[in-house]
């Protein structure tokens, strides 16, 4: 695998394990707990990890907008330049928002590195980030969804001063939000889905869980299925949240109608709180 591109991903000075050096396999960090795994730091414009257990298949990066942000109009065009296909290039013009704008970059960047990582990991092939094309589906239930040209699925989120891609095999949603109040009406939705007195143990945890970290849930497994907030998220009813993380869910009849084999193969989902950030990761079930 060709080296990582330093002039856009500069880890952070230090010895803290886990930031992109360059092609070696080792030195992208390797950890045992899902929590453990996922870093937030802005300070650090890259980070790589290959999720444990190996099986899952998964790679997961971070970039940090925040850094982005440093690097000024110049900076930013040379990371287009350097990054962008002449099909994405075109698109980065039409966004008018300067924050739209660098979020769009940052996910863009996320999911290259991931998918290049990826492939660097399962199957020996020394691919450029750069060379990754991303596009989007089209018009739809599933439009916006991420889509790149190599035999993956990727997820993407954005919130604060993060992009988060995910890479895999199959199937896989992941949303960020930031740690923020709830609006009140919405809050009070998604504690009316939950009660504190349940005979189960992990129904009363998530009554604990805080309300944003719930709908981060939601709209990871809405993620899953590519559709995002285009199915109404009451469609994903929460069930449980066990010690480890994971946490249970069932569809609604509404989901159902557009995923039926939501019944019968329903993904997996972990969920947790990260650096002040509700993280939720929804991919294939074991052995679905």
């Amino acid at each position: 695998m060709s080296r990582v591109d330093t002039t856009a991903v500069r880890p952070a000075p230090g010895p803290r394990p886990g930031p992109v050096h360059g092609a070696e396999r080792g030195s992208v960090r390797e950890a045992v707990s899902l929590t453990d795994q996922v870093v937030l730091d802005a300070s650090r414009p890259l980070w790589i990890t290959h999720l444990r257990p190996d099986p899952r298949r998964l790679t997961l990066a971070v970039v940090s907008i925040a850094r982005l942000r440093e690097r000024g109009p110049h900076g930013l065009a040379a990371l287009r330049a350097r990054y962008l296909t002449a099909a994405e290039t075109e698109q980065a013009a039409t966004l008018r928002a300067p924050r739209r704008r660098l979020e769009w970059l940052a996910g863009r960047l996320a999911l290259k590195h991931a998918v290049s990582a990826h492939g660097r990991r399962h199957w020996g092939l020394a691919r450029e980030p750069r060379t990754v094309e991303v596009r989007a589906v089209s018009g739809g239930l599933q439009g916006g969804r991420p889509v790149v040209d190599a035999p993956v699925e990727v997820g993407l989120t954005h919130s604060g001063d993060f992009a988060v891609a995910v890479c895999g095999p199959h199937a896989v949603g992941v949303d960020l939000e930031h740690d923020r109040p709830m609006p009140p009406t919405l809050a009070r939705l998604l504690d009316e889905e939950c009660d504190p007195r349940a005979p189960s143990a992990d129904a009363r945890r998530l009554a604990a869980m805080p309300a944003t970290l719930r709908w981060t849930c939601k709209e990871a497994v809405l993620k899953y299925y590519g559709f995002g907030l285009r199915i109404d998220a009451g469609e994903v009813a929460l069930t449980g949240w066990l010690p480890d993380g994971r946490f249970t869910w069932r569809p609604g009849g509404g989901l159902l109608r557009h995923a039926p084999v939501a019944e019968t193969r329903r993904p997996a989902g972990w969920a947790g709180v990260v650096a002040g950030h509700h993280l939720a990761l929804v991919e294939r079930p074991p052995g679905g």
